[in-house]
């Protein structure tokens, strides 16, 4: 009895895992349902990714090269796995597998940023990188909405 508790209970939270709580939107999108105060974290830290982007491309943007670059570098680093430790399990629970993947690469790939602005890269392959980042957001954005439920 013990095994198949066990077993049906690792089931719900695989299934909780990958299909989050969801529920078709009017607007045909995924819409993620989420307590009051785990949609404004959801809303705030999409902000904090934006400011992230702005940073990026103030410093690329700046004339002079060296102080830019540093400023493009922190904001970038700003918005890395760093930003996702603090994520509550349950909250990630309620959220879909692939938004989820979505999430973690964008803040992946905002270290690999950081990195390759450290390591001197051009103002072109920052603004390329920038560009594929903003692409999955734009997925994310497309495709799930988030709702308090």
């Amino acid at each position: 009895m013990t095994l198949v508790l066990w077993i049906v209970s690792a089931g719900v939270l695989g299934w909780l895992f990958v299909k989050g709580e969801t529920t078709p939107s009017a607007d045909g999108r995924t819409a993620v349902l989420l307590a009051p105060a785990e949609r404004d974290f959801i809303l705030t830290e999409m902000r904090q990714l934006l400011r992230a982007v702005h940073g990026v491309v103030t410093g690329v943007s700046d004339t002079d090269q060296t102080r830019g670059h540093a400023q493009a570098a922190a904001a970038a680093r700003s918005a890395g796995m760093k930003m996702a430790v603090d994520d509550n399990p349950t909250l990630m629970l309620k959220l879909p597998l692939p938004m989820k993947q979505l999430g973690m690469s964008v803040h992946r790939d905002f270290d690999e940023l950081a990195d390759a602005i450290n390591a001197g890269t051009t103002s072109q392959d920052i603004l390329q990188r920038l560009s594929a980042i903003t692409t999955r957001c734009l997925a994310c954005h497309e495709t799930y909405q988030i709702k308090e439920g």
